[in-house]
């Protein structure tokens, strides 16, 4: 993103960028999010961080009042304070997370759906028992996308924007959830051929794609299919990881 940020490895399965350089955070960062706005409700944070990036360019972060403005403010980013900040700062109490216009939703678009499957998105085939399938097990193709429960709307959104899938809620996650193999193959992926997943999520996407082809051609009704498909899956996602 213009050069800004150093990528740090977290070690396990995580990496990170993170940008510190508060010239790049003003000139870059900021200006793209005011470009391109985030749609979750972290676009909240975003508001919230964008007021701290204004007092500490005003000076304000060297003032008393300034920075209790500021640990005001970051009590109600993410997380909020830690414990050892509450301790620090018992009397300051977090501000009201501002209210993120629902009407934001209408800016998705076919890069936003792309980039944002491609970050929380998952392609998942799945493998059960079926007494009445020849072989005694099923075949289904599933594209996922969960959130925090919060973001409910948004989900509901990309119902409506496909057309097709549903809402599943499970404790404090949210899933769009498309499992019918005629959208899949009709229109999921059509989709991301033309609006490609980034990362090795793309990988997944190709194994997710080559199950759906042996499932056009019947192929998952077969013993020889079949063990394809299992190998397939077994490598995908985290399987992907240990290959």
């Amino acid at each position: 993103m213009g050069g800004a940020g150093i990528i740090r490895d977290m070690g396990g399965d995580t990496v990170i960028i993170m940008v510190r350089s508060f010239k790049d955070i003003t000139n870059i960062i900021i200006p793209h999010f005011e470009k391109y706005p985030l749609l979750t409700k972290k676009h909240a944070d975003y508001l919230l961080f964008k007021q701290i990036v204004d007092i500490i360019e005003e000076k304000g972060h060297l003032t008393q009042e300034g920075f209790e403005k500021i640990v005001s403010i970051k009590g109600s980013i993410n997380l909020g304070l830690s414990d050892s900040l509450k301790v620090a700062f018992p009397d300051v109490n977090p501000v009201i997370r501002p209210d993120v216009d629902k009407e934001i939703l209408n800016l998705i678009n076919n890069n936003w759906i792309s980039g944002f499957s491609s970050a929380e998105g998952c392609f998942l085939v799945s493998i059960g028992k079926s007494p009445s399938h020849k072989l005694g097990s099923s075949v289904q193709l599933v594209f996922q996308i969960t959130q925090h429960s919060r973001d409910i709307m948004l989900m509901e959104k990309i119902v409506e924007y496909f057309g097709f899938g549903r809402v599943r809620i499970r404790g404090n996650h949210v899933d769009y959830i498309c499992t019918k193999f005629s959208n899949i193959s009709d229109s999921i992926i059509p989709f991301f051929l033309e609006y490609p997943i980034k990362g090795v999520k793309s990988s997944d996407f190709e194994d997710w794609r080559k199950v759906a082809n042996l499932m056009a051609t019947k192929s998952h009704l077969t013993l020889e299919g079949l063990e394809q498909i299992r190998q397939i899956k077994s490598g995908m996602n985290t399987g992907r990881e240990h290959n």
